[in-house]
């Protein structure tokens, strides 16, 4: 099967942002009075991007990506906690820094690594499933409506693991609330952007893929 540099630059933008969001979320950051991880300036790209890659090349092709996302993202992972690990040169006095901006604890990574991999298949799957019912109309409520959904999941998995016990339940429930919002108003500020993108895909590649034969486990190759 011949593969388009279209699609490879979707898969490489895809990828890009999920490293780089799992790697600036040490730092906290304040919009507008909320405390948001940094990650969320390009984390929603991830899902914008999912978007555009289930709706013009299909679910099976966005399972595919979606799973070389969590790859690529456990091998980054494992050679930042070796470089940790490793002695550091006498000339190297940044340890310390290293070790707690980029060593993130096991309870977050296995909450990143949970919530990554049921949002991303819940944004995919809701997405190509109204794409179905809606016949190929309303991108704009399919790309909302799918991240509602991912996204919401995410969230709540990712800061429930990664916070429960450790903040007041009220607190927590703010955060998720919060946090959620800004997310999906990031996909709603994008929509003319990703109109833009999945129209000159579909243009380019000849593809308008329709999953409705599709097996939706997201486990099968």
């Amino acid at each position: 099967m011949i593969v388009s540099y279209r699609f490879l630059a979707v898969v490489a933008l895809f990828i890009t942002s999920l490293i780089t969001a799992n790697i600036i979320i040490a730092k906290q950051i304040s919009v507008f009075g909320l405390v948001l991880p940094a990650a969320i300036i390009i984390f929603p790209l991830s899902y914008i991007i999912g978007d555009v890659l289930t709706e013009v090349y299909g679910y099976q092709q966005a399972r595919r990506v979606i799973w070389l996302g969590f790859a690529c993202n456990l091998i980054t992972v494992v050679a930042i906690w070796v470089g940790g690990l490793l002695p550091a040169a006498t000339v190297f006095e940044a340890q310390a820094a290293y070790e707690r901006i980029l060593g993130n604890t096991p309870r977050f990574l296995l909450a990143s690594f949970l919530a990554y991999l049921a949002g991303e298949f819940a944004n995919s799957f809701v997405l190509a499933k109204m794409k179905i019912k809606t016949k190929g109309r309303w991108l704009w409520a399919r790309t909302i409506g799918s991240t509602l959904v991912g996204q919401g999941i995410d969230t709540v998995i990712v800061l429930t693991i990664g916070f429960v016990g450790v903040l007041p339940l009220s607190v927590l429930g703010v955060m998720i609330l919060s946090h959620w919002l800004v997310k999906t108003a990031y996909e709603v500020l994008a929509t003319p952007f990703t109109y833009l993108v999945v129209s000159y895909l579909k243009r380019k590649e000849g593809l308008d893929a329709y999953d409705r034969d599709v097996d939706f486990n997201p486990l099968r190759a």
